[in-house]
């Protein structure tokens, strides 16, 4: 049909090379992609308790249990707990169980010097989330 086929000379070729190059920049675009940082879930705590009294501004606190849980509402189980009294002297901690709670009691607390009130403190940690925090968890006040 055609007289002349020096077009179609090396062509093969050139498909092959092009397809090699475009496969690697495929390669490397799927692999830049994979390589993106895991973006970790959230989750929350909350107590079961939102005050108590502290006669003197000094003494233990009552029986309290945190309850850590993910933005979907789902026990988060085996997270390590912190909780702190309100003079940042008195701490427990503890994991959680399977169903997201942990129990604790702080002993022998008070008030900062000149305060009536004060707050516990917790921080949550978990691998697979972004650690929670919370400085007003729960409050303390003197009588």
């Amino acid at each position: 049909m055609f007289s002349d086929e020096s077009a179609s000379v090396g062509l093969p070729i050139r498909i092959v090379v092009l397809t090699v190059i475009g496969m690697t920049g495929i390669y490397v675009i799927l692999t830049a992609v994979m390589s993106t940082p895991f973006v970790p879930d959230t989750m929350f705590a909350s107590s079961n308790c939102s005050s108590f009294n502290l006669p003197g501004g000094t003494g233990d606190s009552p029986d309290l249990t945190v309850h850590v849980f993910d933005n979907g509402g789902k026990p988060v189980g085996g997270a390590n707990v912190i909780v702190w009294g309100p003079e940042r002297k008195k701490v427990a901690g503890g994991v959680s169980d399977a169903g997201g709670e942990f129990s604790y009691r702080l002993l022998n607390i008070s008030l900062p010097p000149g305060k009536t009130e004060g707050y516990l403190s917790v921080k949550v940690m978990q691998e697979g989330y972004m650690d929670y925090s919370n400085d007003f968890l729960v409050k303390v006040k003197k009588i």
